[in-house]
């Protein structure tokens, strides 16, 4: 016999308002008597009907993912962060939905729309750089949609979640600096891609506190794929006079930049030192392991969620800052 709201409540000595305000989230609450209905749903293995919760609390209880992704569909860094927002829904008895959006066609807002018209999301997760696209973010609060961003360009009164990124790829650069490369090359990722800025401006900005001018031949731009990783190297081996140490601005791109090495016969670390971004998997797995910056991109996601959820519950919502490290390995060494 099917388990009923009000079975849980006899059980948990409450009445099945408040079974009903526990399995919506609802704000006003006592954390112990949460706790006692949890635990009287999860010992008589009580499921409410997805659709009946839905009625009565006015909610869909979906949370969608928004992407854009048009050059690395298979981005490890992307998979993290929905990891990560499906650890939080699942923590709140939220369903999750990913969703691409890709800013390049003319029909974006359109899409975003119907998405929201169909699917009747209780609320968005943003992720970059759909992060920053002003016209969506204006048309979320023309419709009253709250929203969470993970890494946004402009903080302001944004909830979600952010990492100093600028301060990484500094603290990465100088670690190339401390080895004795002087002639550190810089490949960019995505153009106007909010990551892209600050790991530029950080690999800037290292440069020039030892000061080193900018060469411009040293700084070529990407696409945050492993295919414009290579391209992007084989520009900078043709050069007369080649960089010692690659700095990209994520692991897909050096992973390119080390392919192409191979390529040129250069050997990692000891003609060329090459270190990324993000802390990957892939990162780990390549010979040698690959000197890079860690992002803790699925606890990212998860708090961005998290924020969203607060707010859905009633409660205020804040951007996290949260601390990155350096993880230091075979592929960058003393400079030649």
């Amino acid at each position: 016999m099917r388990v009923r709201l009000e079975d849980v409540a006899r059980a948990a000595g409450v009445s099945p308002k408040t079974v009903s305000r526990v399995l919506n989230d609802e704000a006003n609450v006592t954390d112990a008597t949460r706790e006692r209905v949890r635990a009287a749903m999860e010992a008589m293995d009580y499921r409410p009907h997805p659709s009946a919760r839905s009625l009565a609390g006015n909610r869909s209880f979906l949370v969608a993912m928004l992407y854009d992704n048009n050059d690395n569909p298979a981005s490890t860094y992307l998979a993290e962060i929905q990891d990560g927002v499906l650890e939080a829904c699942d923590a709140h008895r939220y369903s999750m939905m990913v969703r691409p959006l890709r800013m390049r066609d003319g029909d974006f807002i359109r899409r975003f729309d119907a998405l929201i018209s169909d699917h009747h999301p209780d609320g968005v997760v943003l992720t970059p750089p759909i992060t920053d696209h002003a016209p969506l973010l204006k048309r979320l609060r023309e419709r009253n949609v709250p929203y969470a961003s993970v890494s946004p360009l402009r903080h302001g009164k944004t909830i979600g979640v952010a990492m100093d990124e600028q301060l990484a790829a500094r603290a990465i650069v100088e670690h190339l600096l401390e080895l004795g490369h002087r002639r550190i090359a810089h490949v960019i990722g995505i153009a106007d891609h909010g990551a892209s800025r600050w790991r530029l401006a950080g690999y800037r900005e290292a440069m020039a506190a030892a000061g080193l001018s900018e060469e411009p031949a040293l700084v070529v731009q990407g696409a945050f794929t492993f295919g414009s990783g290579v391209e992007a190297a084989r520009q900078l081996f043709s050069l007369a006079k080649r960089p010692t140490a690659v700095f990209a601005a994520n692991d897909d791109m050096a992973t390119g930049v080390m392919w192409a090495a191979g390529e040129y016969g250069l050997k990692v670390p000891h003609d060329l030192s090459v270190c990324g971004f993000d802390d990957t998997p892939l990162s780990r797995q390549l010979w040698p392991a690959l000197t890079t910056v860690q992002q803790p991109s699925r606890e990212m996601g998860k708090i961005a969620a998290e924020q969203l959820l607060s707010v859905l519950r009633g409660n205020p919502g804040r951007l996290v800052q949260v601390p990155f490290s350096l993880q230091i390995r075979g592929s960058t060494a003393i400079a030649p």
